[in-house]
């Protein structure tokens, strides 16, 4: 069976360039022009894949991130991005984005980027699959549950995207270790990712802003020119 693609981009001719090349692959194409109809089309059927512009008329790329995230619609989103335009990369991972392309592209990036994110998120269906005991991982006052993708914190449940949770995952399991960059990205994003270090770095500041809300807690610390390490107050114990 072939995946479904939602493209939502109200530029006719690149509209039209993304059609015919997804369509040219394999893949099922659905392309919409305008935001609030490509939102409700994303909301009411099922697909593989979105190809989301960022600026669209009705309602903007990052208002459909937002909603989508918020009705709890996992589909791996690509955003398409203006060159030089960093700031949009950036709001967009933040608002749930799995990868992004920046204009102008070309066929193979598409079609490179658009296997990437779906063979990833392949993967991680299969890992949802393995049946295995429940377990714990507790650091302080955070208590992580790898099988559910859960984390507490002093009693309340921390809201983290998939990715944010994985890299979090990685961390604390390595107290104190310093993690590269690059170590990062070829873990939590696989080795076939083509976006930069960039994604890592948002990541991360995103986690930390929700980790870091109690004085006393866990935090993820940056080592200038390397990666990130995690730390733990002293008094608050070991890890478990």
């Amino acid at each position: 069976m072939s995946h479904k693609v939602l493209v939502i981009e109200d530029e006719p001719t690149l509209a039209r360039l993304l059609s015919y090349n997804l369509t040219q692959e394999g893949y099922e194409t659905t392309v919409i022009d305008h935001g609030g109809e490509g939102l409700q089309a994303a909301l009411q059927r099922s697909f593989d894949l979105i190809i989301l512009d960022i600026m669209l008329p009705g309602m903007n790329g990052f208002e459909i991130l937002t909603r989508l995230r918020q009705h709890g619609i996992r589909t791996p989103i690509i955003i398409l991005t203006a060159r030089n335009a960093e700031e949009e990369v950036v709001q967009g991972l933040k608002h749930g984005a799995d990868d992004y392309i920046t204009k102008p592209f070309g066929v193979a990036e598409l079609l490179a980027r658009v296997s990437a994110v779906l063979r990833r998120t392949q993967q991680d269906e299969g890992k949802a699959t393995v049946e295995s005991n429940e377990k714990v991982i507790t650091a302080g006052d955070l208590s992580i549950f790898p099988e559910k993708y859960e984390v507490v914190l002093n009693g309340e449940t921390v809201p983290l995207r998939p990715k944010e949770f994985e890299v979090l995952l990685y961390l604390v399991q390595r107290p104190g270790m310093v993690i590269t960059r690059d170590d990062l990205m070829n873990i939590v994003w696989g080795f076939d990712y083509i976006g930069g270090q960039r994604t890592v770095d948002v990541h991360v500041s995103s986690l930390r802003k929700k980790l870091e809300l109690g004085q006393q807690s866990v935090q993820i610390e940056s080592i200038r020119g390397v990666g990130y390490k995690l730390v733990l107050p002293k008094k608050l114990g070991t890890f478990k």
